[in-house]
C-alpha cells in the first residue's frame, strides 16, 4: 500500500494586501512556515509520497530566500516529492524551479510535454508536467494512455477540466477516462473537490492550504491517499490551515447589533479573519459600525464589518407626515424604489439616515 500526500497552490509569497502592514507580513512568514509544518505531517504519518501540483510560488520571480526555504523543508521530508509547477510558478528565466539547489529527494517536472517518472522501489510511474509561460493553452493529456504494464501510474498536473476558454492546462474528461492513469493529481482551482472518476481514473482538486482573501472562504488544507497493488485509490481530505476566512451574515433586527453579533459567533474566532455582514431592518440611527469594529476587534485576527441593514418600514411611514421631515422621506423613498441593485438602495438608506440625523441634530459619526 502507497501512502501519498496531494497538494497544490501555496502561492508562497503572496502579498496579502488587504490586511494590515504587520498582518501581511506575519501571513507571509506563516505561509512560508507551511511546508515545514507540511514536512513534519508526512514523516510524522509515514508518507511514502507527494505530489505538489503547482503554483507554489505567487509568481515566477519569487524571492531567492522563499525558494531556499521551501527547498529545505521539502529536503526533511523522508518521502519522494514530485513537483509539476502551474501558471503562477512558471519554469522560466530566473524561476526558483531553474536556480535554487533542490534536495535529491525532490522532482520538478521543467517540460510543457508529459513526461515519466519511474520510481521501481514503489513499482510506480509518475507522469507529470509544467507550465513554461503564464499561459498553456495546449491539453498535455492529449493522445496519451498510460502502459498497461502492472505498475500504478499516477499523473501529476496543473490544469482545468473541461474549461471554457482554454488558456491554463486545460484538460479533457475523455482524455482523463482514456489516459489509463490510477490517480490523476490535480493543482490550479484553489476550492477544493470531490474526488472524480472517469474511466478507471480518480482525479481531484485540494484546493489551496491556506486562504487569501474572502473569495478563499473555509477549511483549507490537502489530500492524503493510499494505492493498493491493484491501483484502488482512496482520499480523505487533511485540514490543515492556520487562519480561515470566514463570512458570517447576521440579522440584527429587533435586536442589539452587537448582542446579536456575539450569539451567532462560534467560540473559536481569535485566530481568523471574518467579514460580518449585518443585515434586517434598523431604527433611523441605523448601526454604529465603527464603534461595533472597535468593541469587536480583539475577538478576531481581523475584521471586517459591513452595514447592509434597512431603514425599517415605520421610518419610511412617516413620509405620509405633513413636515420638512415627510417632504424628504419621500423624495428619498421615491429613489428607493426606483434603485436598480442593492448597492443603489444601501447608498439611498444611508442619504436618509443621514438627512434624518441632521433634522434632528443628532451625530452619526
Amino acid at each position: 500500500m502507497l501512502t501519498f500526500v496531494h497538494a497544490a497552490d501555496f502561492h508562497l509569497d503572496s502579498s496579502f494586501g488587504a490586511l494590515t502592514a504587520g498582518q501581511a507580513t506575519a501571513r507571509r512568514r506563516e505561509s512560508r512556515e507551511l511546508a515545514f509544518r507540511l514536512s513534519d505531517y508526512v514523516n510524522e504519518n509515514g508518507v511514502d509520497l507527494v505530489l505538489l501540483a503547482g503554483d507554489l510560488f505567487d509568481s515566477g520571480a519569487a524571492f531567492r530566500e522563499t525558494g531556499e526555504q521551501l527547498a529545505q523543508a521539502l529536503g526533511r521530508m523522508r518521502a519522494r516529492v514530485f513537483i509539476a509547477p502551474g501558471n503562477h510558478d512558471y519554469v522560466g528565466p530566473g524561476s526558483p524551479w531553474l536556480t535554487v539547489d533542490w534536495p535529491e529527494n525532490v522532482y520538478i517536472f521543467k517540460e510543457s510535454t508529459l513526461t515519466a517518472v519511474e520510481a521501481p522501489e514503489r513499482d510506480l510511474v509518475i507522469h507529470g508536467a509544467a507550465f513554461t509561460g503564464p499561459e498553456q493553452t495546449e491539453g498535455v493529456l492529449t493522445g496519451f494512455t498510460a502502459p498497461e504494464d502492472g505498475r500504478r501510474h499516477i499523473g501529476l498536473l496543473h490544469g482545468e477540466l473541461d474549461p471554457a476558454a482554454a488558456r491554463y492546462g486545460p484538460i479533457r474528461r475523455e482524455e482523463v477516462a482514456a489516459s489509463g492513469l490510477d490517480y490523476l493529481a490535480l493543482g490550479h482551482i484553489h476550492k477544493r473537490s470531490e474526488p472524480v472518476r472517469l474511466g478507471q481514473t480518480v482525479c481531484a482538486w485540494p484546493g489551496c492550504p491556506e486562504g487569501r482573501g474572502f473569495d478563499e472562504l473555509g477549511e483549507k488544507g490537502f489530500y492524503r491517499g493510499t494505492i493498493d497493488g491493484g491501483g484502488h485509490v482512496a482520499l480523505e481530505f487533511v485540514p490543515f490551515a492556520q487562519r480561515r476566512y470566514e463570512v458570517l451574515e447576521v440579522d440584527v433586527t429587533g435586536k442589539s447589533p452587537r448582542a446579536a453579533i456575539e450569539a451567532a459567533l462560534p467560540e473559536d474566532t481569535a485566530r481568523h479573519l471574518y467579514r460580518i455582514l449585518l443585515t434586517g431592518e434598523t431604527g433611523e440611527g441605523g448601526v454604529d459600525a465603527g464603534a461595533l469594529q472597535t468593541a469587536l476587534a480583539d475577538r478576531f485576527y481581523s475584521l471586517e464589518l459591513r452595514d447592509h441593514t434597512r431603514m425599517a418600514e415605520s421610518v419610511w411611514a412617516r413620509a405620509e407626515e405633513d413636515s420638512l421631515r415627510g417632504l424628504f422621506l419621500r423624495a428619498l423613498r421615491e429613489q428607493w424604489q426606483w434603485a436598480e441593485s442593492d448597492r443603489e438602495r444601501e447608498t439611498v438608506t444611508q442619504a436618509a439616515r443621514f438627512g434624518l440625523a441632521a433634522l434632528d441634530h443628532r451625530d452619526l459619526g
